[in-house]
C-alpha cells in the first residue's frame, strides 16, 4: 500500500497518524521530494475525474493566475498542470496495487478499506 502526499500537510498527517494507530503498514510517497509520473496520473484520470484530483481549496489553487486557472478544461491540462505542480494534487492518495482506495482522508472510509 502506498501512501501519496506532501509531508507537511495536515492532512496527510491525520492519514499517516491514523494508518500507524491502526498498525497498517505503508510506504510514503513524498509529491515534493519524488514528484509524479506521466503514467501515474494518467492512471488515477482514468479512476477518478480530474476535478477530483485537482485540489481547487489549496493554496496552489488560489495561488495561480486567472489565466492558469482558466487554462484547465479537461483531464489533459489537469495533467499538466499536476506534472508541473505536484502539491496541486489532491491528498493524501492512498493506493493499493495501483488502486485508488481513498482520496483526501476519512476516518470513516479509512475504517471501511483497511479494516
Amino acid at each position: 500500500m502506498q501512501l501519496f502526499g506532501i509531508p507537511n500537510c495536515s492532512t496527510v498527517k491525520k492519514a499517516r497518524d491514523w494508518l500507524a494507530n491502526n498498525g497498517v503498514a505503508y510506504e510514503f510517497y513524498d509529491f515534493k521530494k519524488n514528484g509524479v509520473n506521466h503514467a501515474l496520473l494518467e492512471s488515477w484520470l482514468s479512476q477518478y475525474p480530474w476535478e477530483k484530483l485537482v485540489n481547487r481549496a489549496g493554496m496552489t489553487w488560489r495561488n495561480l493566475s486567472d489565466a492558469e486557472k482558466a487554462a484547465v478544461i479537461d483531464a489533459n491540462s489537469a495533467l499538466n498542470l499536476m506534472l508541473e505542480k505536484t502539491s496541486v494534487i489532491k491528498r493524501p492518495v492512498l493506493v493499493k496495487n495501483g488502486k485508488i482506495l481513498s482520496l483526501g482522508f476519512s476516518e470513516t472510509a479509512y475504517q471501511e478499506f483497511l479494516k
